[in-house]
């Protein structure tokens, strides 16, 4: 799988895009003139410049390639997260969400996430708290964007991968550090321009080159067969459906894994990012949240409705137009269609056939169909088979860019290149801000009270945060680890930060020892879960095979249990801790609850 060669003109259209992105950051910086500058924008953001400033902080190469390759495996069921970005990421979190939290931080005079939790429930220790859980798992989230960036990068244009990590690395960090969040901002929209206008272009092609939608639908629809058998046993049912449901037998396992992971964990996690909800509070009134609600939705849904398309389309394509494999006939999946698994085969020094140990590929035969097992035949698969060409095991986050390398015109390369370096600077840049704040403004000036250190601070934070994330990037790649590590982040948010938050919007009646409660609860279940119970981050981990003498689960006889997202079991709890705790302590002043609610 060869990459493009990097010309003179992709390197100064690379060149001038960095220019102006620096230019922006400039701008920012000659403009941040006070601390509600660097950490709110100065409250002052047109909804609009808002609106793309969330949706390309939200969607990040996480979602375009680590995720559209997870589409490429499982289908189009990874939709139902679109539908559940703009639902909930987009519609409840502007309209319901956003007006409380613009009212709460302005009376509140809070300029972080945890500074919004702290003075809400008049405790130093919630924002402590909040701020060393966003410090400490923000570089996991970051490294999944860093990984996502770089992959496609060294595949693209054979630039070493350790390389790419760092370029991009040194090139948000340059204009985060510097310009604060309006920096941020001002680039985010460039970068959210950019990626609107490369995902229409690449939907597109996408249909242009299987025929257009009825007919690539039809085609896709019609490979169900060639799933791989370890998916099918899972309960895939095919690129255009949904998997199996039901609870208590490993056939429903893809089915928790989409649902209980990817769209809860995902798409309820969003309700609490940090780098999302300081959003609400850079506007100036509710009119201009409900104002950002169209231009959100639109954006979202361009960037993660084409992603998943494509990646799953990219089995259509590939079964059409794929580079010929050449095996042995294993056995016939369907004569008809012209299915089959094959052993693949291929031609040593001496131009005789042999085979290529443990490769098999479902495949639709070319030309005259076999009928027995052991034939020689040519045919075309899907697209985790040619992402994963060369490779010890299949890697989905290699789906997105082998489609684009295969299927797109060299000039598109570049404008992908843009998309996702836009992707994963506009993201990175808001995490790494959000991290450097909570440890300079919601850490440091919490426990030395000094003022005047906090932005210092907050920008040795955010390179202390940069390396960890470097170092993870190189270190964790492969094996999902792209969706992986950001739905263990959306899903960490959501079962510490969401309940106090939620409930801190609308319920006079929630206490401060509640709040604590149920942020150390939801944290604490995560935690326990991904090391005892999922199966593939405990198994990584190495512990629970010590409890249980090998197995990957505490919960490894029970089906489905160990694909189950921690959310599912630790969002609950976290929400019961903080009501029965609240029940139990001391409500906070009736001063300071007239303060909050007007």
């Amino acid at each position: 799988m060869g990459g493009q060669e990097l010309g003179i003109t992709e390197i100064l259209v690379i060149i001038l895009y960095l220019l102006i992105t620096a230019f922006l950051g400039w701008l920012g910086y000659r403009r941040t003139s006070t601390a509600t500058d660097y950490l709110l924008a100065g409250r002052k953001a047109h909804p609009f410049i808002m609106a793309l400033s969330y949706g390309a902080t939200f969607i990040s190469t996480s979602a375009i390639v680590g995720f559209g390759g997870v589409a490429g495996l499982f289908g189009m069921s990874l939709l139902w997260l679109t539908f559940c970005n703009i639902f909930v990421g987009i519609f409840i979190a502007f309209v319901f969400l956003g007006g409380p939290t613009r009212r709460l931080g302005h009376v509140l005079d809070a300029h972080t996430f945890p500074e919004l939790l702290g003075r809400r429930y008049d405790s130093k220790a919630i924002q402590v708290t909040a701020g060393l859980i966003i410090f400490f798992f923000i570089p996991l989230y970051g490294a999944a964007v860093l990984i996502g960036g770089a992959e496609f990068v060294a595949t693209q244009f054979g630039i070493n991968y350790q390389l790419a990590l760092l370029v991009f690395s040194v090139i948000v960090a340059a204009y985060v550090v510097a310009g604060g969040l309006k920096a941020v901002m001002y680039t985010d929209a460039l970068q959210g321009c950019i990626m609107f206008l490369g995902m229409a272009v690449l939907l597109v092609f996408a249909y242009v080159n299987i025929g257009g939608i009825t007919a690539g639908h039809k085609v896709l629809t019609g490979l169900s067969d060639l799933v791989p058998a370890n998916l099918t046993a899972m309960g895939h049912q095919g690129f255009t459906a949904t998997p199996l449901f039901g609870f208590g037998d490993g056939k429903y396992d893809l089915w928790w894994i989409v649902f209980s992971t990817i769209v809860l964990g995902v798409g309820i996690g969003v309700l609490a990012q940090p780098q999302l909800v300081v959003r609400f509070m850079t506007v100036q009134s509710k009119r201009e949240l409900n104002r950002a609600v169209v231009t959100g939705g639109i954006f979202i849904l361009f960037m993660t409705g084409v992603a998943f398309t494509v990646g799953a389309l990219s089995n259509a394509y590939f079964a059409m137009h794929g580079k010929e494999l050449t095996g042995k006939v294993v056995n016939m999946v369907d004569a008809d269609k012209g299915h089959a698994v094959i052993q693949l085969m291929k031609q040593n020094e001496a131009g005789a056939w042999e085979e290529v140990a443990g490769k098999k590929a479902p495949v639709v035969i070319s030309g005259k169909v076999a009928t027995e097992a052991g034939e020689l035949v040519k045919g075309r698969s899907i697209s985790i088979v040619y992402a994963s060409a060369g490779l010890p095991k299949p890697n989905p986050d290699q789906i997105i860019p082998t489609y684009i390398i295969a299927a797109m015109p060299k000039w598109f390369g570049l404008v992908f290149l843009l998309t996702l370096l836009s992707a994963a600077m506009s993201t990175l840049s808001s995490q790494f801000h959000t991290l450097g704040t909570a440890m300079g403004r919601d850490v440091y000036q919490q426990l030395t009270g000094n003022h005047e250190r906090s932005v210092m601070i907050t920008r040795i934070a955010i390179i202390i945060g940069l390396v960890i994330a470097v170092i993870l990037g190189n270190y964790t790649r492969g094996g999902f680890i792209i969706a992986r590590a950001t739905a263990i982040f959306f899903g960490l948010c959501a079962s510490a930060f969401l309940p106090a938050f939620i409930c801190g919007l609308f319920s006079k009646r929630i206490t401060r020892a509640g709040a604590m409660a149920s942020m150390i609860a939801g944290f604490t279940v995560t935690a326990f879960w991904l090391v005892f119970v999922k199966a593939q981050e405990a198994g990584g981990i190495g512990l629970v095979q010590k409890v249980t003498g090998g197995k990957s689960s505490i919960l490894a006889d029970y089906p489905n249990w160990p694909v189950v997202d921690p959310l599912v079991a630790a969002l609950p709890i976290s929400f019961l801790t903080l009501v029965v705790v609240s029940l139990m302590t001391k409500k906070l002043s009736k001063e300071h609850v007239a303060k909050c609610f007007g």
